[in-house]
């Protein structure tokens, strides 16, 4: 495992590689944010991008869309998987906020995990992005590179894998760390085939090294 020393060396040189990291999903407002994090799971931002433009045209704040045709919402947004199931999901969270929150979108990771289609890394997300918050949304790419680098355990759950790096990195650099490690994880330390060879963090990186070894094996 790395120590908590050598953790923020592999994350400052991430920065050093992505020093433009940034949330990639359009929105112009927190309650837009929070309907495209929702949109996002098991999809990619790009499709989410592609088919929000329409749907927040037709339905920009939580009443609107609260009292939009379903399946209008879900014809907005086929092209998402799991549409059917998120458009209902978005709807009962547009009514939500306004029957429970006077339509605003609340700002504490207790209140959003209470709204449809919202877990804790969606909450997160908005946390971070919306508001500025301090938090770290561990996505796919956030875990594989935590684990990769032996930031934290293996077998570590989605939560340990949030605590640990919570411990490890201070929490200014929370909502950087996050964006950071998603564009490292998507653009440089791919799932199938992570660009090792070529990667600034390889001498800290153990699955880097033993995938080095059994290349040079294969040799």
């Amino acid at each position: 495992m790395l120590s908590k020393a050598q953790t923020m060396e592999a994350i400052e040189r991430m920065y050093t590689m992505f020093p433009e990291a940034h949330g990639e999903l359009r929105s112009r407002t927190p309650f837009q944010l929070l309907i495209a994090v929702i949109l996002s799971a098991q999809a990619t931002d790009v499709s989410v991008n592609k088919a929000t433009p329409a749907l927040f045209a037709a339905y920009p704040t939580p009443a609107a869309l609260a009292e939009a045709p379903l399946e209008d919402v879900i014809e907005k947004i086929r092209t998402i998987g799991l549409y059917r199931n998120k458009a209902k999901n978005i709807k009962a969270c547009s009514a939500m906020l306004l029957t429970d929150f006077a339509g605003e979108v609340p700002k504490t990771r207790e209140e959003l995990v209470r709204l449809p289609g919202v877990g804790r890394k969606t909450a997160n997300v908005v946390l971070g992005d919306a508001f500025g918050i301090p938090a770290i949304a561990v996505d796919t790419h956030v875990e594989r590179v935590s684990k990769r680098l032996r930031i934290c355990k293996l077998k570590a759950s989605v939560l340990e894998v949030e605590e640990t790096l919570m411990r490890k990195v201070p929490r200014d650099l929370w909502v950087k760390t996050h964006h950071t490690m998603i564009f490292f994880g998507r653009y440089h330390c791919l799932a199938r085939n992570p660009k090792c060879a070529i990667c600034p963090l390889l001498d800290l990186c153990q699955d880097g090294k033993e995938r080095m070894k059994k290349a040079q094996v294969k040799k």
